[in-house]
């Protein structure tokens, strides 16, 4: 009895580490689009006031999560049925993504100077609804990364058997949303983290100035994060059309993978932001 209960537990260890193995090689490929996510995400869970962030990071956590249980059994039953369902859900995705992305550089060069802000030009007081509409958008652009987040991690296990196959998406699905927003709330809370060395140090000695670092540091890393998060969403748009229509993959094939797919992301980004513009142009005048 107690040797088959031994055995049994060593059974349950062997594929525990085979499990701990195929994540380990899934979260290598998908380490990328991991960091992409991370500077996606953290750019649209910042500029909200002091005590609103954790809720905020929160609820789009709550949402990570959500698009996760949906994307996985989604993925696997399109896997098997429906294969090609998968390229066209990632293109779709792909244009979102880039139409985001040229969308705040839009409202960067043209916009930037009617945006309500604070005096410190990076906080910015929202609305019920405005702060309602931010975490939304920020739950749909979480939800096509982790969609290639999963199919990614999916590729690599294709050849396991079923059950190591959800195992292994499922962890590293589980990996990614915790260090992400891990990651994202240990970034909003450097300044209350710098306020409470700097009060309990009284601004002196090394505590101290380690307190004013952190507390300067935010507003600099928050527009960083602006920045890199826009890059990442062009990159990652231009990427999924890279990826998956080969005619973009012979003619960008001498050009640096990041190049491309940059570019790709602002072109593709041109255009629906065209399609957009030209459809609300068509329905005023329907409406007329």
């Amino acid at each position: 009895m107690a040797s088959g209960l031994f055995a049994l537990l060593d059974d349950i260890g062997a594929l525990m580490d085979d499990v701990a193995l195929t994540t380990k090689i899934a979260t290598k490929k998908t380490a990328g689009i991991l960091g992409d996510d991370l500077a996606v995400n953290a750019e649209k869970s910042t500029g909200f006031v002091s005590s609103k962030e954790l809720p905020v990071l929160w609820a789009i956590t709550k949402g990570s999560f959500l698009n996760k249980v949906i994307i996985i059994p989604a993925v696997f039953l399109l896997n098997v049925y429906l294969p090609v369902a998968i390229t066209i859900i990632l293109m779709l995705g792909g244009a979102y993504l880039a139409y985001e992305g040229v969308e705040k550089i839009i409202e960067f060069i043209f916009h930037r100077n009617h945006k309500a802000t604070t005096d410190n030009d990076i906080v910015i007081e929202l609305s019920a609804d405005a702060e309602k509409k931010k975490i939304n958008d920020a739950i749909r652009t979480d939800f096509i990364l982790s969609l290639e987040i999963v199919i990614i991690a999916l590729s690599t296990v294709l050849d396991k058997d079923l059950w190591m196959r959800i195992s292994t998406v499922s962890a590293v699905a589980i990996i990614a949303t915790i260090g992400v927003y891990g990651i994202v709330a240990l970034i909003v809370r450097m300044d209350d983290a710098g306020f409470s060395l700097i009060k309990k140090s009284n601004g002196k000695g090394f505590i101290g100035f380690l307190g004013k670092l952190l507390v300067n540091a935010l507003p600099i890393i928050i527009k960083m994060l602006s920045v890199i998060g826009t890059i990442a969403l062009l990159m990652v748009a231009g990427g999924l059309f890279l990826h998956n229509v080969n005619y973009l993959h012979h003619l960008f094939e001498n050009f640096p993978e990041f190049i491309a797919s940059i570019f790709i992301g602002l072109v593709v980004g041109f255009v629906v932001i065209f399609i957009v513009w030209l459809f609300k142009k068509l329905v005023s005048l329907i409406k007329k």
